[in-house]
């Protein structure tokens, strides 16, 4: 059905509006038992790379696209640690509007450039970080006329609050924690008003605490001080100088969560274990929430019988090279059943 027309009542949508859609939305949400078992909660994981270009970005770009159309926009731009200007790039494609993608040169994810190029974006190498892409991004737009779907661009969040209902459409309620990775700092804020919004509405009768995992190389609103060179394996986070601080910060302390940081071998460690022990390949980014409850278990922090719903914001075939540096390699045998045998005898 896709997030425009299952939440109508809900967005800023017009007669005017386009009916953009890629059927994104209505991702899975994923009972995790042996995982649940292991930190003693009851543990869900709300699989985003189920979206159309694999990740979560989707939501909040539908709308942003369809806005821009409605506007007049005949073009979209973006800065990009990967997921978004794979997003964009899609959205753009299945409307016949040229894409310009703005990425740190040598720091985005083969799998995500790929998509972008695949669907036909004019992609963008930057000698620069990420805030320096979305610098000359929204400078560009403003030069331009290019409509930016960054998540500086309001419709990009409000789309973005349609994971926090279809969590509560599922549980019947909301969760007691709300875990999710932290990057430029958006997603969290639009859960959090996601999450306000159906309060308000009667459909919950509680909200849940907002806990934020950031990778600790790129750790700003963990530290409370800009990272101005951000480094870790988790690319999608890889930013230093979130754009949604404050908003975030201000979901963070409303809901009675926190900020917290895992290192680059906890998130890695928290991937395998949720592929082994849980049957889900995540991007090393998703797996920060995860690796932040471990961590959590691990000092006594980690309340029992809670239910968590962490958000899996990317597919984990975004980046198998990450992924493939940390397992061992395929097993070479003969092209025969002794050898095949002694395999499994092992």
């Amino acid at each position: 059905m896709g997030v425009l027309r299952h939440y109508r009542e809900l967005l800023p949508i017009t007669d005017k509006t386009p009916d953009v859609n890629l059927e994104e939305g209505m991702t899975p949400l994923i009972p995790l038992p042996r995982v649940s078992k292991r930190l003693g909660i009851n543990l869900y994981g709300k699989f985003e790379g189920c979206n159309p270009s694999g990740s979560f970005k989707d939501r909040g770009m539908v709308l942003a696209v369809a806005k821009a159309l409605e506007d007049g926009k005949r073009a979209v731009i973006c800065a990009s640690t990967g997921n978004t200007s794979a997003s964009a790039a899609a959205y753009a494609a299945s409307q016949g509007i040229p894409c310009f993608v703005l990425l740190p040169a040598g720091k985005v994810a083969l799998g995500k450039l790929a998509q972008a190029l695949m669907y036909g974006a004019k992609v963008i190498a930057v000698k620069g970080n990420f805030d320096r892409a979305l610098e000359l991004a929204r400078e560009g737009a403003e030069k331009t006329g290019c409509a930016m779907v960054n998540s500086v661009n309001p419709y990009r969040l409000i789309g973005q609050r349609s994971g926090a209902w279809e969590i509560c459409d599922v549980l019947g309620k909301a969760p007691d924690w709300h875990a999710i990775p932290v990057g430029n700092a958006g997603n969290i804020s639009a859960y959090w008003a996601g999450y306000n919004e159906y309060k308000k509405l009667g459909k919950i009768d509680r909200l849940p605490r907002m806990m934020g995992f950031q990778a600790d190389g790129a750790a700003p609103l963990v530290y409370n001080k800009p990272c101005p060179n951000p480094e870790t394996v988790a690319t999608a986070i890889r930013i230093g100088n979130p754009v949604s601080a404050h908003l975030a910060r201000a979901a963070v302390s409303e809901s009675g969560g926190e900020f917290n940081a895992v290192t680059d071998a906890q998130i890695l460690e928290a991937q395998r274990v949720l592929a082994a022990e849980g049957g889900v390949f995540a991007e090393p980014a998703s797996c920060a929430p995860l690796a932040g409850l471990m961590k959590l278990k691990t000092e006594g922090r980690l309340p029992e019988g809670i239910t968590v719903t962490m958000i899996l914001t990317g597919n984990g075939l975004k980046d198998p090279d990450t992924a493939m540096s940390q397992v061992g390699k395929p097993i070479e045998i003969n092209d025969t059943l002794d050898d095949l045998m002694r395999v499994l005898g092992e």
